[in-house]
């Protein structure tokens, strides 16, 4: 049994409210104390502060359509603007202990997804468009009619799929994988390093990140992908200034000349809610945020009640309490998220941590946002660490995300088939969109031709029909004239 497990299945005794500050947020009803409140806060933020380099690194190693790149300096301020305001906002209106900041898998999709097919602008209109569609799904009912179209299976699947996705970026973006030249002329698309072998510092680096993050993982260590970050950034400025390597990539791990500095918010509000339909085409940015939404929505909701259900929160329907104000808030940290330009913002699973240490309020929420405001002021300090440092924490993540294939029933074809080209499509066409697709039209064809299609829901089949088409635009567009 978990630490946090053991912390929820603990009796909570209710005690009198010592002040109106305790009265709003419940502690002493839910049997909870400040001192515990502070604890988890602490906790929580400490278990997901990498997000502060994971989230720049990825957004800042892709470039939009244009060739332009966003700046790290901006985006560490942007990441920690707006997981700081909504943590706090979803502390003080859904009194939960859950934290928020930008999703990993989200920020895939639009660094790799979105980004390449129009500009940075655009891909962040698009963000706030499903922040907005989420909300809007709430406050209509149509959460249950989606969540029941699409098998927990085929759920379980994609996220499956996104982990390998990600764990693929950590590798190619540290060096341990590079694309093989076409001067090459093989049929071989990727090798080991640069040169069909490792070479070089950096790669070193990744390699020894990787080994200490998975030996703090086994041994549960709290904090483990954090503490591999400062480990191995403080193992690049060392060898830096000691073998003096030629290039680092992106970001070359120095000491900075201060640690203090004001923030950049000069990405706020760089956001064009249409412009990617004009750009990607209506049907391509249809899809892209249909896939937003499903990432978010669905992930979201797993969070939310696992999170819940580890503080001992739920009722005795095993629902969240306030669970409209909760899936609302989420929605608005997507929008909040694509209006900063640091990609789509959800509740996170670390979150966790804090619930071990005691938390089962919202009040949590005010210290881990108040720790995110503060990183706004430690941006020179956030941008020394290299993608050598932070990658292994993106193979920590892909494993982790790995670990739902359990739920699937491989023996099972109808779902099983489904899920492998879900899960295998989305590293190897390096897209997200391709894997949901794939699993999507699988399952609706497979179903069909077990004369099972009654048992497909209508929404599932009118989504399916769109990637049909998106996936054969081409011939599509020959046959209508467009091109």
């Amino acid at each position: 049994m978990s630490d946090t497990k053991k912390a929820a299945d603990r009796p909570r005794a209710a005690f009198p409210a010592a002040n109106s500050l305790d009265r709003f947020f419940e502690i002493s009803a839910r049997g909870s104390t400040f001192g515990r409140e502070i604890r988890g806060g602490f906790a929580t933020f400490f278990t997901m502060a990498y997000i502060l380099v994971l989230n720049p690194i990825i957004l800042g190693s892709a470039e939009d359509k244009f060739h332009h790149h966003l700046d790290t300096g901006q985006l560490v301020t942007a990441t920690a603007l707006v997981a700081c305001v909504m943590t706090i906002v979803m502390g003080v209106g859904g009194n939960l202990p859950l934290a928020i900041a930008a999703g990993l898998g989200l920020n895939a999709v639009v660094a790799f997804q979105l980004a390449p097919l129009m500009s940075w602008p655009d891909a962040m209109g698009l963000v706030v468009l499903e922040g907005l569609l989420i909300c809007l799904l709430v406050l209509t009912g149509l959460r249950e009619a989606i969540m029941n179209a699409i098998p927990q299976q085929l759920k379980q699947a994609i996220g499956v799929g996104i982990g390998l996705f990600i764990a693929f970026i950590g590798f190619v973006d540290a060096g341990f994988v590079s694309r093989v030249p076409d001067a090459a002329n093989t049929t071989v698309p990727v090798q080991l390093g640069a040169v069909g072998r490792l070479t070089g510092w950096p790669v070193l680096v990744f390699c020894l990140g990787v080994l200490l993050t998975i030996a703090l993982l086994a041994r549960k260590v709290k904090g483990a992908i954090l503490i591999s970050i400062v480990t191995m950034t403080v193992v690049a400025i060392v060898i830096d200034a000691v073998a003096g390597i030629k290039s680092w990539g992106l970001t070359t791990p120095k000491v900075p000349d201060r640690i203090v500095d004001t923030p950049d918010f000069g990405l706020v509000g760089h956001f064009s809610l249409f412009g990617g339909f004009a750009k990607a085409g209506v049907l391509t940015a249809v899809l892209l945020v249909f896939t937003l939404i499903l990432s978010d929505f669905f992930d979201a909701m797993g969070t939310i009640v696992g999170i819940s259900a580890e503080a001992g929160l739920l009722d005795e329907k095993g629902q969240v309490p306030g669970i409209g104000r909760v899936l609302f808030i989420d929605g608005a940290a997507a929008v909040a998220g694509g209006a900063g330009s640091a990609s789509s913002n959800t509740a996170y699973i670390e979150s966790a941590a804090g619930v071990g240490e005691g938390a089962r309020t919202g009040f949590a929420n005010l210290i881990t946002g108040g720790l995110f405001g503060l990183a706004l002021f430690l941006t020179p300090l956030l941008t020394i660490v290299p993608l050598q440092a932070a990658a292994p924490a993106l193979i920590a993540v892909g494993f982790l995300m790995m670990t739902h294939v359990k739920h699937i029933d491989w023996d099972t074809h109808e779902i099983a088939i489904p899920s492998f080209l879900t899960i295998a499509a989305m590293p190897f066409t390096y897209s997200i969109t391709d894997g949901i697709g794939a699993g999507f039209v699988s399952y609706v064809l497979i179903k069909a031709v077990l004369g099972k299609a009654k048992e497909v829901n209508w929404l599932l089949w009118g989504v399916s029909a769109l990637f049909l088409v998106y996936f054969a635009i081409d011939p599509v567009e020959q046959i209508l004239g467009v091109r």
